[in-house]
């Protein structure tokens, strides 16, 4: 009896542990993730497959949070082009050693979102010296403190 009154515990444990990667790419699932002090933050999450959080990008400061292979990586604003608002371009790529990650978002204000905008559609690409590159596609809400 005492093995059934465990199980719904481990089932729930073991639902609530995020995989290592998502869907097998080198993407992990980012833990929950606070709005910013100031400024404005874009939290992403993924379209296919599994639908789970996969990036933050903080406008002040400009960086981008990825998990990679389960290691939280923050990679600074290293160039961008266009003006998509809220602190945000159309284009933008983060860099941090061999790690390039290039997030294109599309960001439409909307009457019913307060201090924020959603990202209807999107692409994260993660570029790593000596490994294939890899093109996920993104939607998202952006939040302002």
């Amino acid at each position: 009896m005492k093995a059934l009154a465990i199980l719904p515990m481990l089932l729930a444990t073991a639902q609530a542990t995020p995989p290592a990667t998502i869907d097998g790419l080198p993407f992990a699932v980012l833990p929950k993730q606070e709005l910013p002090a100031r400024g404005c933050a874009a939290f992403l999450w993924t379209t296919n497959g599994t639908r789970a959080l996969v990036a933050m990008a903080t406008a002040d400061p400009a960086q981008l949070r990825l998990s990679i292979g389960g290691t939280i990586t923050d990679l600074p604003r290293d160039q961008q082009q266009g003006l998509g608002g809220f602190g945000f371009a159309d284009t933008a790529e983060y860099k941090v050693g061999d790690v390039t990650a290039t997030l294109d978002m599309k960001i439409t204000a909307r009457g019913d979102l307060k201090d924020g905008a959603s990202v209807p559609e999107g692409t994260l690409r993660l570029d790593r010296t000596g490994q294939d590159s890899v093109v996920l596609p993104v939607v998202g809400l952006i939040g302002c403190a």
